[in-house]
């Protein structure tokens, strides 16, 4: 199957499904999103608090997108994690059940450890066996890739150096979550991202992420010397992504005339 010959950098504020569907087939080479949780957070222009057959039902559709948009090989990280503590819900073998089923091939799992033990009052029974609670400090970054393991590319535009290529294989990840929210409750760090777009993509390939809160995907896409695409529903987030871009823009051709100007 060809891939789709689509150079894009945008971000384009509106409803996912609507947004995934104007994006060609065969035509995205790594996808990274983090979804909603379904847990009652506070986004700007999403009901986080929904049923969650039709909750599932709706994410199943956004994957199928995915899948679309990904040439054979594309690769999808999802960021998930298991949700609540006394009601546990294992969100993330759901989503392994939905991408599996429509033919998406299970890579691998990496430990995001987030090295955060916020919530200590969730001991469920303080010093006792009869009902203790384990605080979750990780989450999960899910691999699939369509059809095939192998991503085509050409090698010179592979730009991971050694000593990157030997720490990030290692599946089990220390980083910190981000501090700056800039108006978001649960955005990415760039280390993460930068890690996955390092690992899973060349230059010059095409970023998706079709929950692209703030921007971060988009942001670590274009430092890198990718192509990004960034949907979102919330005009607010949309506004803020594309301040963070155009922000690191300027301070990305200052440097390159610094270097013409000093010859260094």
């Amino acid at each position: 199957m060809a891939q789709t010959q689509f150079k894009y950098e945008g971000i384009k504020c509106g409803d996912v499904l609507i947004e995934l569907a104007k994006i060609p087939s065969n035509s995205v080479h790594l996808a990274i999103t983090s979804p909603p949780y379904n847990v009652g957070k506070d986004y700007d222009k999403h009901n986080d608090k929904m049923e969650y057959k039709e909750y599932l039902k709706w994410l199943n559709n956004v994957w199928k997108e995915t899948k679309r948009v990904l040439v054979p090989g594309g690769r999808f990280c999802l960021n998930i994690a298991p949700t609540g503590i006394s009601n546990f819900v294992p969100i993330h073998h759901d989503f392994i059940n939905q991408l599996t089923k429509m033919g998406m091939k299970f890579r691998t799992e990496i430990v995001w450890y987030k090295q955060t033990m916020l919530k200590r009052t969730a001991w469920g029974s303080f010093k006792s066996p009869s009902n203790p609670h384990i605080v979750p400090s990780w989450e999960y970054i899910l691999v699939f890739s369509k059809f095939q393991p192998k991503l085509e590319g050409n090698q010179k535009d592979a730009d991971i150096t050694p000593d990157e290529f030997m720490k990030f294989s290692d599946g089990f990840w220390q980083i910190s979550p981000e501090t700056q929210r800039n108006g978001h409750p649960a955005p990415f760090p760039e280390e993460l991202i930068y890690r996955l777009i390092k690992f899973y993509s060349y230059k010059g390939n095409t970023i998706l992420d079709m929950f692209g809160g703030t921007g971060t995907v988009a942001l670590v896409a274009a430092k890198t010397g990718r192509n990004f695409i960034h949907i979102d529903i919330s005009k607010e987030y949309c506004k803020i992504a594309e301040k963070r871009l155009n922000s690191a823009k300027e301070k990305m051709s200052q440097a390159k005339l610094n270097i013409i100007i000093n010859g260094n």
